[in-house]
């Protein structure tokens, strides 16, 4: 997928493309754009090597944990440009997808709260890739974190696609949120392409 927008004479002024390649980063940056966003895709071979979740978890249960969920959702993706500021409308949206599986959505609790979660979901096999099981969306409370829940839910969500059958994981992250790359590469990530953002910054121009 490639978008671009370039003006009458034919200058380059924003460009969009995933799988994101050097030719296309050489191309912003001889037309002077810079680096707006940039979300790597990773991937892992499953199951891990120690896939011991390291904490309880259990199902979500729609229609009982939305709120919890939203309020933890809402907290930890304050900064995200696309999961910050959940509805219950947003969330039922994704309940009534095909793809959804309450046992794949793993609530962790501490003294009754809910402290984080880890969101799985399992692409069918397609022409290009085998069946994936994608950690959709991972998040910790900010009231719990140092406790190392992140990694938790991580393995975690990779043990239960294991035990779906899968043998690749994959996930999103952004490029620039050094402490979640750091978590997912030590646990074994491999990055496998990226949808990058070029144009003009705010305050810029062009």
């Amino acid at each position: 997928m490639r978008n671009e927008r370039r003006d009458d004479a034919g200058q380059l002024l924003s460009l969009e493309s995933e799988p994101a390649t050097e030719a296309d980063a050489s191309e912003a940056a001889a037309a002077g754009l810079g680096l707006l966003r940039c979300i790597d895709q990773l991937r892992i071979p499953l199951p891990l090597a120690n896939s011991n979740p390291l904490l309880s978890t259990r199902a979500f249960i729609p229609g009982v944990d939305d709120d919890a969920f939203l309020r933890v959702n809402n907290r930890a993706f304050e900064w995200h440009p696309d999961q910050s500021n959940w509805t219950n409308d947003q969330l039922n949206e994704r309940i009534r997808e095909q793809w959804f599986d309450a046992e794949g959505f793993l609530l962790h609790e501490i003294d009754g709260v809910l402290a984080g979660f880890c969101w799985t979901m399992i692409h069918p096999a397609s022409a290009t890739d085998p069946e994936l099981g994608e950690i959709y969306v991972i998040a910790v409370d900010p009231a719990f974190h140092g406790k190392g829940l992140g990694r938790a839910l991580t393995i975690a969500g990779l043990a239960y696609l294991a035990s779906k059958s899968v043998t690749v994981s994959k996930l999103h992250v952004e490029h620039d949120n050094l402490a979640a790359q750091s978590l997912y590469r030590d646990l074994g990530f491999l990055e496998h392409d990226s949808h990058c953002w070029w144009g003009v910054a705010k305050g810029e121009s062009k």
